[in-house]
């Protein structure tokens, strides 16, 4: 279970960066989105608790949208990849948690299940027009709502 868990959020946390990098609240986070995300990636999930929080405080009234750097930009014009491919991890990860080493001693499907955390609501307005009902029905299924925003994501208006 832990091998996979640890796998399911490698795979999440990939996905995670484009919608990070166009989430229309990011620019209230005033350091580099790059690092936290490198931190998110390479370190702990526990970096987008403070991100989390400061995305609640209210606009600066000057605040523009930033330019996103190459690591935002290779993110967010892959999304599509990304997703499939974060996608494709988190499901074997979830296959191998819920069934990897069933031989041994940690526990039945039941035993193993866990709650898988999501976010997308806010950021509708960054998918396809045509999509938008799709993601925002998908959006309560873990993954598979962030493989959803990743697919039609619409970078046009970013």
């Amino acid at each position: 279970m832990s091998e996979g868990l640890f796998n399911f959020v490698i795979g999440w946390t990939l996905m995670f960066a484009p919608l990070l990098f166009t989430d229309r609240k990011r620019d209230r986070y005033k350091s580099s989105l790059d690092v936290l995300w490198g931190l998110q990636m390479f370190l702990t999930n526990t970096f987008l608790i403070p991100y989390m929080a400061i995305r609640l405080n209210e606009a600066d009234a000057d605040s523009r949208p930033s330019k996103l750097s190459p690591l935002g930009s290779v993110m967010t014009n892959g999304a599509a990849v990304v997703g499939l491919i974060g996608g494709a991890v988190c499901v074997f990860s979830a296959i191998w948690a819920l069934y990897g080493r069933m031989d041994g001693e940690f526990g039945n499907i039941t035993d193993r299940w866990q709650f898988l955390p999501w976010l997308i609501g806010e950021n509708l307005q960054n998918v396809e027009k045509s999509k938008v009902g799709v993601v925002s029905y998908l959006r309560f299924i873990p993954v598979v709502g962030l493989v959803a925003y990743l697919l039609f994501l619409n970078l046009a208006d970013q």
